[in-house]
C-alpha cells in the first residue's frame, strides 16, 4: 500500500473516531469537570489549552483560536482529555519516559521515530534555536534540576505537563533527547493520543524554529 493511502486509512479512522467522540461529549456535564481538568466553561462550550493555544470544544465540534477546524489529532487528543476526566484528582508524581507507562509496548518504537530521536537530529548543533522555539511555544524551566544542557517544561495540557530534556552534540556523542511526562498523565489521556501529543509537540518545535 502507497503511503498516501496509509495516510488517507489514518485520517479516515481519526475522523471516525472523532465523531464518536463528539457524539459521547453531548453526555458530559462541562461545569461539573472544568475545575479538574483545568479548564473554563463559556455558555455550552468548554475551553481547553493545548501548548498555550485555547480551543473551544461543544457538542458540534472543536474550533481553534482563529475559529476554523484543528488538525484532527488534535481534535481526538482533545476529545480523549474530557472524555477520561478523573473523578478524584490524582497527585502530580515523579516524571516518567513514555517507555515507562503501562500499555505503551506497541507504540515505544513509534515513539521514538517520531519523538525523541527527530527532535535530537533536528536541533543537533542548534540548540539555541530549540530554546528559542519552545519559549514562543510556552516553555518555561522546570522547578527540578536536571543535567541536560537544556531543560524546558511545557503545559502540553493544563494536567499534562510535558518535560523536554536536550543534550547537544559533541566529540564523543551524538545529540540526544528525552521527553517525560507525570506519572499521573496517565489518568487524563491514553497512550496513543499521548504519542499523538508528542509527535504534535516536534511539529510545533520545527514551524517555531522555521526549520
Amino acid at each position: 500500500m502507497k503511503e498516501n493511502e496509509i495516510a488517507r486509512g489514518k485520517e479516515h479512522i481519526y475522523e471516525q473516531t472523532y465523531k464518536d467522540y463528539l457524539n459521547r461529549i453531548t453526555g458530559l456535564d462541562f461545569n461539573f469537570i472544568a475545575p479538574t481538568l483545568g479548564a473554563r466553561v463559556e455558555g455550552d462550550e468548554i475551553i481547553i489549552s493545548f501548548f498555550n493555544r485555547p480551543y473551544r470544544i461543544s457538542a458540534q465540534g472543536i474550533t481553534d483560536p482563529s475559529g476554523g477546524k484543528p488538525h484532527l489529532s488534535i481534535c481526538v487528543i482533545l476529545c480523549k482529555y474530557l472524555l477520561m476526566c478523573p473523578l478524584i484528582k490524582p497527585l502530580g508524581g515523579s516524571w516518567m519516559a513514555y517507555k515507562d507507562f503501562i500499555d505503551t509496548a506497541p507504540l515505544i518504537q513509534a515513539f521514538s521515530n517520531t519523538v525523541t530521536r527527530p527532535i535530537a537530529e533536528t536541533f543537533s548543533g542548534r540548540i539555541s534555536e530549540l530554546e528559542a522555539a519552545g519559549k514562543k511555544m510556552g516553555g518555561y524551566a522546570p522547578n527540578e534540576k536536571f543535567p541536560y544542557d537544556l531543560c524546558m517544561q511545557f503545559d502540553a495540557l493544563p494536567k499534562v505537563p510535558l518535560l523536554l530534556l536536550f543534550n547537544d552534540q559533541d566529540e564523543e556523542f551524538p545529540a540526544q533527547c528525552g521527553v517525560l511526562f507525570e506519572k499521573r498523565t496517565e489518568k487524563f489521556i491514553d497512550m496513543e493520543c499521548l504519542a499523538m501529543v508528542g509527535m504534535m509537540f516536534f511539529e510545533y518545535l520545527k514551524k517555531e524554529s522555521r526549520l
